[in-house]
């Protein structure tokens, strides 16, 4: 079998079979295949596409070009959730928590921020103490005792993906539904879950920006979990403004410990109760969403999820009094108001806008070497839809470098649309594919 043969095969737009995908992995892993003939087998998906056979073929075999992780011991069924990334995402600090508190097991692993989307590692390490890093035993010890754990990716799952993603990044195939899908879901499968529940943002701070290439996009990673007999259900969910009001490392926990207490924002409490419906689920505690939702909404209001994610902190080495005491966690010297200069309502707020500011004054990376600053970051004072008078303050910047700040104050004020007419608020959950 030869590469060159396969490449060939794709680029004409004909299918290949489990073994010709099986064989351009595995060779590709060796180094048997180079970077340039593996660029050429990506361009050609980019054109050609895979069909649904094919996509479950290259996410199994890549889920298998590495170390796999096995929770079989575990009773009842083990479950993750994967977002694509957005502004002010930190569901998972909520969900974590709360489907734990639920009896479900939850043993996540999650990556660093790149660019204008946070990453759920950053955000846990801003938290005094707070260990990424565990031991293998130390990572399946805090399932066991406490029913979840979160910590920052294996250097040895699924390896194939990792090459290939590193040289999509470069050639222009990123944005490829097949690539996109079989590459979450290969890490999924690599990691151990018998159930995922899947966050598809689609607006202006998503990565796919255009709602039907998310539910393309949504739509291919269910089809790999029927193929390959993994409960899967996406969620396609509204990125067009930042989640919640908190944009920064530090402060999306304090957001997120302030949600668990029942306190903060609608669209955070709303959308992490969905997504925790959605794994009671597929975890098999209910089939009836209504039902499931009603379940994790009592949690959330009984204490119990704010609770579990004090034992999850403090097992993992974290400073549990920032429950408690969120001035613990670490906070910017300079807080700067952005006030409106006119009367009106909140029509719009450019999320990618937030969240390249935020990047910019320290909460994020533009390449995976560069330091972040846990304490920056951007709080929005008001949502779409809300009424504004001149002079309130429309957001604070978080920060600790005077020298970023007009350019980051200018480019802040410019991210918020005020209409003279009430602005319509957009639906925060566009569709539910299982």
């Amino acid at each position: 079998m030869r590469a060159y043969d396969i490449i060939y095969k794709k680029r004409e737009g004909k299918s290949l079979s489990a073994e010709e995908i099986k064989y351009l992995i595995d060779a590709y892993v060796k180094g048997d295949v180079p970077d340039y003939q593996m660029s050429a087998w990506a361009m050609a998906v980019f054109f050609q596409g895979m069909n649904k056979e094919e996509i479950a073929h290259l996410t199994m075999f890549m889920a298998e070009s590495g170390e796999r992780i096995d929770f079989s011991f575990l009773e009842g069924i083990n479950v993750d959730k994967h977002s694509t990334g957005g502004v002010g995402d930190k569901t998972s600090l909520v969900l974590v928590p709360l489907v734990a508190a639920a009896g479900v097991k939850m043993p996540k692993m999650s990556g660093r921020g790149l660019g204008h989307t946070g990453g759920t590692i950053d955000k846990l390490e801003s938290i005094p103490g707070f260990k990424t890093n565990l031991s293998r035993d130390e990572f399946l010890e805090n399932i066991n005792n406490h029913g979840a754990a979160i910590i920052a990716q294996s250097g040895n799952l699924t390896p194939a993906d990792k090459k290939l993603y590193a040289l999509r990044d470069v050639t222009a195939t990123i944005d490829s539904i097949p690539l996109i899908a079989s590459s979450i879901m290969s890490k999924k499968i690599a990691a151990g879950a018998k159930g995922v529940v899947l966050d598809v943002k689609t607006g202006s701070g998503a990565f796919m920006q255009e709602r039907e290439k998310s539910k393309e996009l949504a739509r291919a990673m269910v089809d790999i979990g029927k193929q390959l007999k993994l409960k899967t259900i996406a969620v396609i969910t509204n990125m067009e403004q930042p989640l919640g009001k908190y944009v920064g490392n530090a402060l999306e926990v304090k957001e997120a410990i302030l949600t668990l207490k029942g306190k903060g924002s609608k669209d955070l409490k709303e959308l992490s109760l969905t997504l925790a419906a959605e794994l009671m689920i597929i975890s098999g505690k209910t089939n009836d969403f209504n039902k499931a939702y009603k379940m994790v909404e009592e949690i959330l209001d009984s204490g119990r999820a704010l609770q579990k994610f004090a034992d999850i902190i403090a097992a993992q080495h974290g400073d549990a009094r920032v429950i408690e005491n969120l001035s613990l966690l670490p906070e910017a010297k300079i807080i700067y108001e952005i006030k409106s200069n006119k009367d009106g309502y909140v029509k719009k707020i450019d999320a990618r806008e937030i969240g390249l500011i935020a990047m910019n004054i320290g909460a994020g990376r533009e390449t995976k070497n560069n330091n972040i600053d846990p304490a920056v970051g951007v709080v929005l004072n008001k949502k779409v839809g809300d009424k504004v008078d001149s002079g309130d303050v429309l957001a604070e910047l978080h920060l600790n470098n005077e020298l970023l700040r007009n350019e980051a104050a200018e480019r802040l004020k410019r991210a918020f649309i005020i209409s003279k007419k009430p602005a319509h608020k957009n639906e925060l959950i566009y569709d539910i594919i299982d």
